[in-house]
């Protein structure tokens, strides 16, 4: 059955600080109620609520500032995460918000994995754009380069482009095949030319008769 909760502060697609809500049971109880995000809205939790709302929301308000001057520090960071991947760029297994978390470390931050925002495990090489939530109202955006070593990864950081040896093999073809075309297309254009120009010039024959004229 679901349970009416109130919010102690602003939850991402469920509301803001001091709204009731209506939400599944087993998420109160695993996520809402022990990370002291809502109360059980119970008559009691309504009225404590209200007489801490001042005190709550000034206490928001100084985190987030605090989360606002983290947020200005973290707007360039990359995180880098090298893990082993087949020729179509797939990794043999994947990166999770854990991982992401694990890896800020080695960047100068030291985040939570409850604060990377991540809908699915990564499993391709590339530059990932991750949102990282530093409080309920300040998220910020990072990039995880998931590469197969560190010279790859300073690759990626510069703007690069990593592409699979199938994809890689089709562009060369193609290329070829382009100049190839250019080539037949010049060669073409220049024969015509050449019989124009031949045609033109008189005959050693011709040239003696108009002479006797």
């Amino acid at each position: 059955m679901p349970m009416n909760v109130i919010l102690l502060e602003r939850v991402p697609k469920l509301g803001q600080m001091g709204d009731v809500v209506r939400v599944k049971p087993g998420f109160a109880r695993n996520f809402l109620l022990p990370q002291k995000k809502a109360l059980r809205a119970t008559k009691d939790n309504i009225a404590y609520f209200e007489s801490q709302r001042k005190t709550l929301e000034a206490q928001n308000l100084e985190r987030r500032k605090d989360a606002e001057a983290v947020a200005a520090k973290m707007g360039d960071l990359k995180v880098t995460l090298v893990r082993q991947a087949s020729e179509a760029l797939q990794l043999y297994g994947s990166v999770t918000s854990r991982d992401i978390a694990d890896a800020s470390v080695g960047a100068g931050v030291r985040l939570q994995r409850g604060q990377v925002e991540l809908d699915k495990p990564i499993k391709a090489l590339g530059a990932h754009k991750i949102k990282i939530h530093l409080h309920p109202e300040v998220t910020v955006e990072i990039t995880a380069l998931v590469a197969r070593s560190p010279d790859e990864a300073e690759f990626l950081a510069k703007g690069g482009t990593l592409v699979a040896e199938t994809e890689r093999a089709a562009l060369e073809a193609a290329e070829a095949a382009r100049r190839a075309a250019e080539q037949a297309a010049a060669l073409f254009e220049a024969k015509p030319a050449a019989e124009g120009e031949a045609a033109a010039e008189p005959a050693p024959a011709e040239e003696a008769a108009a002479e006797k004229k």
